[in-house]
């Protein structure tokens, strides 16, 4: 037993061990809990012989929406950095992993969710998947290796969804590189039925394999290559703002980001693109740092009280404005912290 309790739960099927994420009524959101158990049982299976594959799944409509906002809300006197650390090092350990790790998503992934799901070996996504990294949205930034996740798409639509939270559905998680398979919900049961029998998931998969078709049309995609190809996130803005004027599109992506927090959104700019050139350890450790000076910060707090408490009410944030940022406050957030980096030993 890992320890996973009524959350999460852990079974041996033939050659695979399965991990199941039992919280359907919260949308499976990660509990510290669950995250020190998956990575017990990540532990303990790497050298079980009998082990062929680890397979992580949620029970109900959703894969995972995240991480559990209202406890870090509570608790914003004292907040939860272990949390965080045992968090970030259990998506190093799953991106390491020496076997196959495959994650059957169907319905929403979003947040922590996909910390336990994308740095695997095998992405299956359903036609019933969404896909989002909606983290700027609420004063916070797209963390749990999404430094390391989102750089990897190409044509900048990594920092794309990062910046907006965009919801992307199957053909354009397949398509932009961010899944791996394709493959109907009917067919997830047989597809967990033949890996625990063979314990060859490629095998396994090339069985149930569909060919999801990219929702977005390819002039879409060339405009948000350019708009977001940009070196600073306030030329980006700027091109937004000139073709605002006469494409729908590119007016529709400045209001999305201007709904967003100005320093969650400069604090995500830096971020992903210095992902493009760092090992998954050294992402982790900067989203480390990061994520010590935001729960100390303003924004994220505001974020929640605005989803979660006074649900619906209009976030005010510090600064309000783009162009109120200070780009000294921006960089502080990649600084190592006074007295020593405080980083997380990944193994």
């Amino acid at each position: 037993d890992f320890g996973g309790g009524e959350e999460v739960r852990f079974e041996r099927m033939g050659a695979a061990g399965v991990i199941t994420m039992t919280r359907p009524n919260a949308l499976n959101a990660l509990t510290h809990h669950m995250v020190k158990a998956m990575s017990r049982a990540l532990h303990h299976w790497k050298d079980d012989n009998s082990v062929a594959a680890v397979v992580i799944k949620g029970e109900g409509r959703a894969f995972s929406a995240g991480g559990d906002l209202m406890a870090i809300y509570d608790n914003r006197q004292n907040p939860p950095v272990e949390f965080f650390a045992d968090e970030y090092r259990l998506n190093a350990q799953i991106e390491a992993y020496p076997k196959p790790y495959v994650a059957l998503i169907d319905g929403i992934v979003m947040g922590g969710g996909v910390g336990v799901s994308f740095h695997g070996s095998h992405r299956v996504v359903t036609e019933n998947a969404q896909f989002a990294m909606p983290e700027v949205g609420i004063g916070f930034f797209p963390d749990v290796g999404a430094s390391h996740l989102l750089p990897d798409l190409a044509d900048n639509y990594g920092l794309y969804l990062g910046l907006t939270g965009t919801r992307v559905k199957w053909g354009d998680a397949l398509l932009s590189g961010l899944a791996t398979h394709t493959v109907k919900a009917e067919n997830l049961r047989p597809l967990l039925e033949s890996i625990a029998m063979t314990g060859e998931p490629e095998a396994s998969l090339r069985g149930v394999f569909v060919m999801a078709r990219r929702e977005t049309e390819r002039e879409k995609l060339a405009a948000i290559d350019r708009w977001f190809s940009e070196p600073t996130l306030g030329d980006t803005v700027r091109i937004l703002e000139r073709e605002a004027k006469t494409d729908e599109l590119a007016a529709g992506t400045l209001a999305t980001l201007r709904q967003k927090s100005p320093t969650s959104l400069a604090v995500a700019f830096r971020q992903i693109n210095a992902g493009q050139t760092m090992s998954m350890a050294e992402c982790m450790r900067m989203e480390f740092r990061i994520v010590n000076r935001m729960l100390r910060g303003y924004d994220f707090y505001e974020g929640i009280r605005t989803v979660l408490v006074d649900k619906g009410a209009k976030p005010v944030w510090r600064p309000t404005a783009l162009g109120d940022l200070d780009m000294a406050d921006v960089n502080a957030y990649f600084d190592e912290p006074e007295g020593g980096d405080t980083r997380p030993t990944l193994h």
